[in-house]
């Protein structure tokens, strides 16, 4: 009786240990030197070659208008956000920077297919126009 005691308690443990891993690594944490980064570039110049960006890297997945319904979406395991929400756009430039750059899950690195970050800067810049 003692060893089945002692089961159920690590087994609920466990359990609750994993739950608890689970939701914290669902949660994309941006380190703070780039949640303060400030956007170098000019939001109003140069919106066309960031969305000519957006266009070639990030529409297949994000779709066109940003709500995670691009072609290749149904491939896709983690959900692919929604551009024009008042919770996406609520990140500053520099998380949304970091998460362009670097990605996460199926979310792919873009600093070698786009080693110049003026042109992730300009993606984030499109991406606000995305806005409801």
């Amino acid at each position: 009786m003692k060893t089945l005691k002692m089961l159920l308690i690590v087994g609920i443990v466990s359990l609750a240990f994993y739950s608890f891993t689970t939701i914290t690594q669902d949660k994309w944490i941006v380190p703070e030197k780039y949640v303060n980064m400030k956007n170098p570039t000019d939001p109003s110049v140069d919106l066309n070659i960031g969305k000519a960006l957006y266009s070639k890297h990030c529409q297949s997945c994000h779709g066109k208008e940003g709500y995670g319904d691009g072609p290749k979406a149904k491939e896709q395991e983690g959900d692919l956000g929604d551009f024009s929400s008042a919770a996406y756009q609520k990140q500053t430039d520099g998380e949304l920077f970091y998460k362009t750059s670097f990605g996460r899950d199926d979310m792919p690195e873009y600093t070698k297919k786009m080693p110049d970050d003026e042109d992730r800067w300009l993606i984030v810049n499109y991406m606000r126009t995305l806005k409801e």
